[in-house]
């Protein structure tokens, strides 16, 4: 990379040859020439020269900035030309492309691959693809005796099961997730209110009956889901609540077996004031 007038001048590979272009002092000073290829761009989006790049023989890049609102970091490009002993030069192309710390999309990702659990609505429909490794035909042997029985079953038999992979991949992401043992209300209920002893648990069929089953107690807040067997809650159907003894409350006692006579003065006027005070029992 050399300097020439203020310019930035950059060699490439030529093209077709492993020789690095030396760049065309012509086409390099042509910096206006270039800037003409950008006639149909809005002027206030046209920034200043960031240098050139020799593209090949006589065949030179001219970068501007660029000023339009989201295109950080993009660059207008115009490649321009001259033809042998002249120095007449002539803009091939214009184009605006991105530079080293351009502002680009992310990469496209496919839409199967975009999808998230939860992104189902009603109505939406999720073809699954032929060749997915979670599913196996189910006219083949499986390596499940229980859907092997089930396939044998005239008519229950189903074109695709759960593979090895997709119910070893469900059962991790069962068990990982807020129904497993780590789940903070599994974590806070006592040790011996686990699922597997509980009354309320259904055990599932086929492979996965050892590790996971339904909870089937409507108070329970894991009600109708599948939880793991060592997950738990304080709806277990053996948890106990420690009972508290009851304390009989006898009835009051009055000692009456002394009397004490007291004098009790009225107010003048009062009715019975010239009358002698009874006595008042005290206990």
């Amino acid at each position: 990379m050399r300097k020439n007038g203020g310019v930035t001048a950059s060699t490439a590979p030529a093209r077709g040859s492993g020789r690095a272009a030396k760049p065309d002092q012509v086409l390099t000073d042509a910096v206006e020439v270039a800037r003409q290829g950008l006639d149909v761009v809005d002027p206030d989006h046209i920034g200043g020269h960031l240098g050139v790049v020799a593209e090949g023989e006589r065949l030179v890049t001219h970068f501007f900035e660029c000023g339009l609102p989201g295109y950080r970091g993009w660059r207008w490009a115009v490649t321009v030309t001259r033809i042998p002993r002249s120095k007449q030069v002539t803009i091939c192309e214009s184009t605006l492309l991105p530079g080293p710390d351009a502002l680009r999309a992310p990469e496209w990702v496919p839409w199967q691959e975009r999808l998230q659990p939860g992104d189902l609505g009603v109505g939406d429909l999720l073809p699954t693809p032929s060749d997915d490794p979670r599913l196996a035909p189910g006219y083949l042997q499986s390596d499940d005796p229980a859907v092997e029985e089930a396939n044998w079953e005239t008519g229950l038999g189903r074109a695709r099961v759960l593979s090895r992979e997709g119910r070893l991949d469900a059962a991790q992401r069962w068990y990982d997730g807020d129904r497993g043992p780590n789940a903070p209300i599994s974590v806070a209920a006592p040790s011996s209110a686990r699922c597997g002893s509980c009354g309320f648990y259904l055990q599932l069929a086929g492979s996965m009956r050892q590790a996971f089953g339904v909870c089937g107690n409507e108070y329970a807040p894991d009600d109708a889901q599948v939880v793991s067997v060592d997950h738990g809650c304080g709806a277990h159907s053996e948890v106990l609540v420690e009972q508290v003894q009851p304390v009989d409350e006898l009835p009051t006692v009055f000692d009456d077996s002394e009397v004490e006579a007291v004098s009790v003065s009225r107010a003048p006027g009062s009715v019975d004031a010239d009358e002698p005070a009874e006595p008042y029992g005290h206990g």
